[in-house]
C-alpha cells in the first residue's frame, strides 16, 4: 500500500468526492484508510459502563485506499518509488516528482 498515515489526501469517488483530510489509520490487508471527517455514518450506541452516555453518536468508516488520492502541492497526484543513490528506497509524487516524506 503506497499510502501512509498523515498523509493529505482527496476523495475521488462517492458521497464525499472532492473532500479532503489527513489520513488517521491504513488497513493495508483490507487496502482501506481512514481519513478524518470523511465517511462519517451515524451509529446507535446503547449505554454501557464504558460509555455512560446513549444514543447516536457520529462513527468514521474507513474507504477504499483506490477512491482517494495523494495532494501534492494541493493536487491530486498518484505514488511513485525510486531509489536514491544512496540505495534508499523513497517515495515520490509522480505529477510532480517531489520526494514524499
Amino acid at each position: 500500500m503506497k499510502l501512509k498515515k498523515g498523509d493529505r489526501v482527496v476523495v475521488l469517488q462517492g458521497k464525499d468526492r472532492g473532500k479532503e483530510g489527513l489520513i488517521s489509520r491504513v488497513f493495508p490487508k483490507e487496502n482501506k484508510v481512514m481519513v478524518d471527517g470523511i465517511n462519517v455514518a451515524k451509529k446507535h450506541q446503547k449505554s454501557t459502563r464504558a460509555t455512560m452516555q446513549g444514543g447516536i453518536i457520529d462513527k468514521e468508516m474507513p474507504v477504499d485506499a483506490s477512491t482517494v488520492a495523494l495532494l501534492s502541492q494541493g493536487k491530486p497526484t498518484r505514488v511513485g518509488y525510486r531509489f536514491e543513490a544512496n540505495g534508499k528506497k523513497v517515495r515520490i509524487a509522480r505529477a510532480t516528482g517531489e520526494v514524499l516524506s
